[in-house]
Protein backbone atom coordinates (compact mmCIF):
# COMPACT_ATOMS: atom_id res chain seq x y z
CA UNK A 1 0.00 0.00 0.00
CA UNK A 2 1.50 3.66 -0.89
CA UNK A 3 1.16 6.26 1.21
CA UNK A 4 -1.46 8.36 -0.10
CA UNK A 5 -3.54 5.23 0.03
CA UNK A 6 -2.93 5.03 3.96
CA UNK A 7 -3.61 8.60 4.08
CA UNK A 8 -6.89 8.04 2.61
CA UNK A 9 -7.38 5.29 5.23
CA UNK A 10 -6.46 6.68 7.80
CA UNK A 11 -8.57 10.13 7.27
CA UNK A 12 -11.51 7.88 7.33
CA UNK A 13 -11.28 6.15 9.90
CA UNK A 14 -10.87 9.21 11.77
CA UNK A 15 -13.11 11.37 9.91
CA UNK A 16 -15.82 9.59 9.86
CA UNK A 17 -16.06 7.97 13.58
CA UNK A 18 -15.90 11.82 14.25
CA UNK A 19 -18.88 12.99 12.45
CA UNK A 20 -20.65 10.09 14.03
CA UNK A 21 -20.15 11.44 17.42
CA UNK A 22 -20.50 14.70 17.11
CA UNK A 23 -24.35 13.97 15.12
CA UNK A 24 -25.04 11.61 18.16
CA UNK A 25 -23.87 14.41 20.55
CA UNK A 26 -26.01 16.83 18.88
CA UNK A 27 -29.09 14.77 18.55
CA UNK A 28 -29.17 13.58 22.17
CA UNK A 29 -29.03 16.83 23.36
CA UNK A 30 -30.71 18.60 20.77
CA UNK A 31 -34.00 16.10 21.64
CA UNK A 32 -34.37 18.16 25.00
CA UNK A 33 -34.59 21.68 23.30
CA UNK A 34 -37.52 20.00 21.22
CA UNK A 35 -39.08 18.02 23.69
CA UNK A 36 -39.19 21.79 25.52
CA UNK A 37 -40.18 23.19 21.98
CA UNK A 38 -42.97 20.69 21.13
CA UNK A 39 -44.25 19.52 24.95
CA UNK A 40 -46.66 17.11 24.76
CA UNK A 41 -46.09 15.90 21.29
CA UNK A 42 -42.29 14.20 22.11
CA UNK A 43 -43.28 12.36 18.24
CA UNK A 44 -43.05 15.58 16.47
CA UNK A 45 -39.73 16.55 18.36
CA UNK A 46 -37.98 13.30 17.74
CA UNK A 47 -39.23 13.51 13.61
CA UNK A 48 -37.32 17.05 13.54
CA UNK A 49 -34.44 15.75 15.90
CA UNK A 50 -34.07 13.16 13.03
CA UNK A 51 -34.52 15.02 10.35
CA UNK A 52 -31.60 17.64 11.62
CA UNK A 53 -29.42 15.00 12.33
CA UNK A 54 -29.84 13.15 8.56
CA UNK A 55 -29.03 16.84 7.01
CA UNK A 56 -26.19 16.89 9.20
CA UNK A 57 -25.02 13.41 7.87
CA UNK A 58 -25.62 14.08 4.80
CA UNK A 59 -23.84 18.00 4.82
CA UNK A 60 -20.78 16.83 6.80
CA UNK A 61 -20.06 12.58 5.31
CA UNK A 62 -20.81 14.89 1.73
CA UNK A 63 -18.10 17.44 2.87
CA UNK A 64 -15.87 14.63 4.23
CA UNK A 65 -16.03 12.54 0.64
CA UNK A 66 -15.41 15.79 -1.00
CA UNK A 67 -12.48 16.44 0.97
CA UNK A 68 -10.78 13.34 0.73
CA UNK A 69 -8.42 13.83 -2.74
CA UNK A 70 -4.88 14.64 -1.41
CA UNK A 71 -3.58 17.15 -4.26
CA UNK A 72 -0.17 15.43 -4.23
CA UNK A 73 1.42 12.40 -3.64
CA UNK A 74 2.55 11.68 -0.33
CA UNK A 75 6.11 10.01 -0.26
CA UNK A 76 6.77 9.20 3.23
CA UNK A 77 5.04 8.86 7.11
CA UNK A 78 5.80 12.61 7.42
CA UNK A 79 3.74 13.51 4.24
CA UNK A 80 0.65 11.46 5.88
CA UNK A 81 0.93 13.22 9.41
CA UNK A 82 0.81 16.73 7.58
CA UNK A 83 -1.53 15.83 4.88
CA UNK A 84 -3.93 13.91 7.62
CA UNK A 85 -3.52 17.12 10.56
CA UNK A 86 -4.39 19.47 7.50
CA UNK A 87 -7.61 17.59 6.65
CA UNK A 88 -8.28 16.52 9.82
CA UNK A 89 -8.37 20.20 11.19
CA UNK A 90 -10.69 21.13 8.61
CA UNK A 91 -13.16 18.82 9.22
CA UNK A 92 -12.87 19.53 12.83
CA UNK A 93 -13.73 23.09 12.09
CA UNK A 94 -16.42 22.65 9.37
CA UNK A 95 -18.00 20.13 12.16
CA UNK A 96 -17.74 22.59 14.96
CA UNK A 97 -18.69 25.63 12.37
CA UNK A 98 -22.22 23.43 11.38
CA UNK A 99 -22.17 22.12 14.84
CA UNK A 100 -22.88 25.75 16.33
CA UNK A 101 -25.74 26.17 13.25
CA UNK A 102 -27.46 23.73 14.75
CA UNK A 103 -27.77 24.34 18.03
CA UNK A 104 -28.62 27.97 16.42
CA UNK A 105 -31.21 26.13 14.82
CA UNK A 106 -32.43 24.39 17.56
CA UNK A 107 -32.55 27.71 19.38
CA UNK A 108 -34.08 29.59 17.14
CA UNK A 109 -36.82 27.04 17.06
CA UNK A 110 -37.51 27.05 21.21
CA UNK A 111 -37.56 30.97 21.21
CA UNK A 112 -39.83 31.56 18.33
CA UNK A 113 -42.53 28.72 20.26
CA UNK A 114 -41.69 30.77 22.98
CA UNK A 115 -42.60 34.11 22.17
CA UNK A 116 -45.96 32.76 20.67
CA UNK A 117 -46.73 31.56 23.98
CA UNK A 118 -46.71 34.98 24.77
CA UNK A 119 -48.79 36.04 22.47
CA UNK A 120 -51.80 33.92 23.45
CA UNK A 121 -53.97 34.91 26.31
CA UNK A 122 -53.29 32.99 29.41
CA UNK A 123 -57.41 32.48 29.29
CA UNK A 124 -59.75 32.48 26.63
CA UNK A 125 -62.72 35.06 26.79
CA UNK A 126 -65.50 33.54 28.70
CA UNK A 127 -68.31 35.89 27.89
CA UNK A 128 -68.89 39.72 26.75
CA UNK A 129 -68.24 42.14 28.87
CA UNK A 130 -71.16 45.17 28.10
CA UNK A 131 -69.46 48.75 27.86
CA UNK A 132 -69.89 51.14 30.75
CA UNK A 133 -72.89 53.81 30.65
CA UNK A 134 -72.11 56.81 28.22
CA UNK A 135 -70.47 59.78 31.03
CA UNK A 136 -73.72 61.99 30.75
CA UNK A 137 -76.33 59.70 31.28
Amino acid sequence: MDWTVGTYAAYLVIAVPLTIWVATTLSRNGRLFLEDVYAGNDGLAGAVNRLLVVGFYLLNLGFVSLYLRVGTDVVDLRGLVEQLSVKIGVVTVVLGVVHFVNVYVFNAIRRRHRMEELRRPPLEPQSYVAAPYPAGG
